[in-house]
């Protein structure tokens, strides 16, 4: 799965103004992506605010960026859940003809041992599709400890990449020194694309690389390629507007920034709402820096 390399990005879900499903700018968003430099797709994750679309939208949001994206780059779909036979019965009853893998985050709100995420994980890759596991201890309220991840990585070669978002950089690195050779690790976290990937990572799933996607996609393959003062001078200059559009959580800041380039319209779902006009100010002079 070495085509899952370099600059994924988790694709924001415009909505207009009554809070339907904005297609046209959904639209717009995947086309400044693919001529942009993003390497591949990530479809319904938790930046697409997937757990307030109706089943029904949720199939009509996968059907429009299959048809826009028309194979141009890799997709990669959200399936996800606290219900693990669930989980796997929505894996096996899919139709993912048009996708490369399967992104599912660890269980949420239940707080499972580390045997019951890994028995979890066993239990979906049962389903023999590509897996790639996804670790937000911020939002799953649990961490999948890098030893099991290393575990589930040896045991399972279709679980062969994991989003690693844990608050500790180590554990990223732990796992990279001890992982088997066909399982890769991605950042889940945009501010440690850089460092992770000269580690040895193979780039990020981003959420402000939909933004700004020819700078991530070049800093990230100025990483690969060993150029690090190159790759560390784009870094810089986006690490405050990074930070800046998580401040008052996802994806209320990418949305801002999006919504200022002309390519969205500025709403969100509740229970979010949309960044402050204070955070929107900051937003918008930062981006008049880069």
């Amino acid at each position: 799965m070495n085509n899952l390399k370099g600059l994924g990005v988790a694709l924001v879900t415009p909505f207009n103004e009554d809070l339907s499903v904005d297609f046209d700018s959904l639209t717009q968003l995947v086309e400044y992506n693919i001529t942009n430099g993003t390497n591949y797709l990530v479809v319904l994750g938790t930046t697409a605010e997937a757990a307030t679309l109706s089943d029904e939208e949720k199939k009509a949001v996968i059907q429009h960026i299959i048809k826009v994206n028309n194979k141009r780059l890799p997709l990669v779909l959200g399936i996800g859940g606290n219900d693990t036979m669930q989980v796997k019965r929505q894996i096996e009853e899919t139709d993912l003809s048009d996708f490369d893998a399967i992104l599912s985050v660890s269980p949420y709100y239940n707080r499972p041992s580390q045997e019951g995420l890994y028995q979890h994980y066993k239990a979906l890759a049962g389903t023999g599709k590509q897996i790639i596991i996804y670790n937000v201890p911020s939002r799953t309220g649990q961490n999948l400890e890098a030893a099991t991840t290393l575990r589930l990585a040896k045991d399972f070669p279709n679980l062969f990449l994991i989003k690693e978002a844990a608050p500790n950089i180590l554990q990223y690195f732990d796992i990279l020194r001890q992982k088997p050779k066909h399982f890769n690790l991605v950042s889940g976290d945009d501010e440690y694309t850089l460092p992770v990937t000269l580690a040895g990572g193979h780039g990020v799933i981003s959420v402000i690389g939909q933004g700004y996607p020819k700078e991530f996609s070049t800093m990230v393959q100025l990483a690969f390629d060993g150029k690090v003062k190159e790759a560390y001078e784009i870094h810089n200059k986006l690490v405050e507007i990074t930070r800046l559009i998580f401040a008052e959580g996802n994806p209320a800041g990418i949305k801002t920034i999006l919504t200022e380039m002309g390519i969205i319209k500025n709403h969100v779902r509740l229970p979010l709402v949309i960044a402050t006009p204070g955070l929107q100010d900051k937003i918008k002079a930062e981006m008049a820096k880069i």
